[in-house]
């Protein structure tokens, strides 16, 4: 029954390549310059406005909204609500990455606003910030301690937990009309109908600034051209594969994190779609 999925994969990614979505991020300072950089190399087109003044005509013209939660501040929340309430008249699919929800008093109203008012395609998030947010609407009761922009180390999904956790975000993605993608050792994603498991990546990844939101950036490229459940599942997978190939060339050069940022964006731009059909390995939970 996987195959149903990964069959879709070249396909998927010519879609992106040959439609270049225009993909608006309004993201955090710290990691925007390696968002823009990873969604051209998936083969979309980023714009990163964030001024109130310009930022629905920027929406008006662009095929996918890209919200980033990471450094917020009162102006750029202003921003993120004309830019939402804007996609939603034009029908512009956002992706919102509600990076450490759980920390704050702010970042908590913040997300919940833009989710129950602005209704996201896709919530892509660790699964410490995935149960942050069922918490929030109420769907569970277990008591999570966020780490920063972190997951905690309790929440890392297993094969142990991995059914539990699946569930958790299947229930959530049902509630909240959504599609959810929850990214770690191994990730999930869910529409709230089919729950997907993801096997793949590398250990690194979360050792660099931004792995995270490249994700969540290139998942809005991804969905700006074809749909929520099949743009996330390819963003992932490429992701993936790239996080794999910068480990490969980090160990053959005996370098470190630095430049395995770099080789991470080098695979992405080299993603081949034929291999990510024949060597990416998904479940069905």
């Amino acid at each position: 029954m996987t195959n149903e999925y990964l069959d879709k994969i070249p396909s998927l990614l010519k879609e992106v390549r040959e439609k270049n979505p225009l993909t608006h991020c309004i993201t955090n300072f710290v990691t925007v310059n390696d968002c823009a950089n990873a969604v051209l190399a998936i083969g979309a087109s980023p714009i990163m406005a964030e001024d109130v003044d310009e930022v629905e005509e920027i929406v008006h013209i662009a095929n996918a909204l890209v919200v980033n939660i990471g450094t917020l501040n009162h102006q750029q929340i202003e921003s993120m609500k004309v830019s939402s309430a804007q996609a939603n008249k034009t029908n512009t699919p956002i992706t919102l990455d509600p990076v450490g929800v759980g920390v704050s008093k702010l970042r908590n109203e913040t997300t919940i606003d833009l989710i129950k008012n602005y209704k996201p395609a896709v919530i892509r998030g660790n699964i410490t910030e995935i149960k942050s947010i069922s918490q929030l609407f109420n769907l569970i009761d277990e008591t999570n301690t966020a780490k920063g922009v972190d997951a905690c180390d309790d929440d890392a999904i297993t094969q142990n937990n991995l059914k539990a956790n699946g569930e958790i975000i299947r229930k959530t993605a049902e509630k909240l009309n959504t599609v959810i993608l929850a990214s770690g050792p191994i990730d999930i994603l869910s529409d709230g109908k089919t729950t997907i498991a993801i096997y793949g990546g590398d250990e690194m990844m979360p050792l660099i600034t931004g792995s995270g939101c490249m994700l969540s950036a290139i998942v809005g490229g991804c969905v700006g051209a074809t749909t929520p459940f099949e743009g996330a599942l390819l963003a992932i997978l490429a992701m993936n594969k790239a996080g794999e190939k910068a480990r490969a060339k980090v160990n053959e050069n005996k370098s470190g994190t630095g430049s395995f940022r770099t080789f991470l964006i080098d695979a992405l731009y080299n993603t081949d779609a034929e291999e990510l059909k024949s060597e990416s390995k998904i479940e069905i939970l």
